[in-house]
């Protein structure tokens, strides 16, 4: 039996001269393309129209990017974004945050929805992000692997027989670690099945802010626990009784948690399932 695993996977797919195409950017596109598709599905069975999917889509990917970049240099580099706020939006792109993007997505969705709550389309925040998490989870889900396939947001050193062995991160000793992008890639991916068969019981029906109350309470309550497992990513963390990370999911858990119990208390009048399509 293997006692640990070497990891020296490439982070560049393939390159044609300067042009590079790296796994991290093709798990990232992958990750909003297919959660365009569950959103289209979701549209078609709810009555919605298709075409407001393609207006979605791009609110997601402003939103996701923003907040993620502004997000990082905020939380762990604000002296970065204060001294050169252009560098946001300018390459290299490095650093998302997905606490970050997760405000960034609610800020998006909230713009979204003040077009499109009208009577005719009735597509309102919460209903929205009830259902935008689902493929938000599986985002969430592709990126952690594009995060593996980078060999970076490494776990502390481990003895477990699944330990990786990180060799093409250099900033770390080479023993085995924690494959903590690993445990939090499988995580996303069955919570966005759970989020997936939620919706797909009560579809019309669904409590209000029910999803989306389940997903911060599951993303971000295991992203505390896995923090415990990871290397802290900035220096100033080592100094904090918790990292940043964790300091940033209580609040969401908490949030969650308040939606959960809100949602269920105000549930919407059942819809009869025979008109859904």
């Amino acid at each position: 039996m293997l006692s640990y695993i070497i990891w020296d996977v490439n982070p560049e797919l393939f390159s044609i001269g300067t042009f590079s195409v790296r796994w991290y950017g093709l798990l990232f596109a992958l990750g909003f393309l297919l959660g365009q598709q569950i959103m289209l599905y979701i549209f078609k069975r709810e009555g919605k129209p298709i075409a407001d999917i393609d207006a979605l889509t791009l609110y997601m990917v402003i939103a996701t990017v923003l907040g993620a970049r502004i997000g990082h240099f905020l939380f762990y580099e604000p002296e970065v974004l204060f001294k050169n706020p252009l560098e946001v939006i300018l390459p290299p792109y490095r650093g998302l945050a997905s606490h970050g993007a997760t405000v960034g997505i609610l800020t998006g969705l909230w713009l979204y929805s003040r077009r499109k709550s009208s009577r005719a389309t009735n597509q309102t925040f919460l209903w929205v992000t009830d259902r935008i998490v689902i493929a938000v989870a599986l985002g969430g889900c592709f990126i952690r692997l594009g995060n593996l396939m980078n060999s970076e947001i490494v776990g502390r050193p481990t003895d477990v027989p699944w330990g990786f062995v990180f060799v093409n991160n250099t900033e770390y000793l080479q023993i085995p670690r924690h494959p903590a992008q690993l445990y939090e890639a499988i995580s996303c991916f069955f919570i966005c099945l759970f989020l997936f068969w939620f919706w797909n019981r009560y579809k019309q029906n669904t409590p209000h802010g029910s999803l989306l109350g389940i997903f911060l309470i599951g993303v971000f309550g295991l992203r505390f626990v896995y923090e415990y497992f990871k290397e802290n990513q900035v220096e100033f963390e080592n100094t904090l009784a918790l990292n940043m990370g964790q300091i940033l999911s209580i609040p969401a858990v908490l949030a969650g948690i308040y939606l959960l119990i809100v949602s269920f208390r105000k549930r919407p009048t059942p819809i009869d399932s025979s008109k859904s399509r």
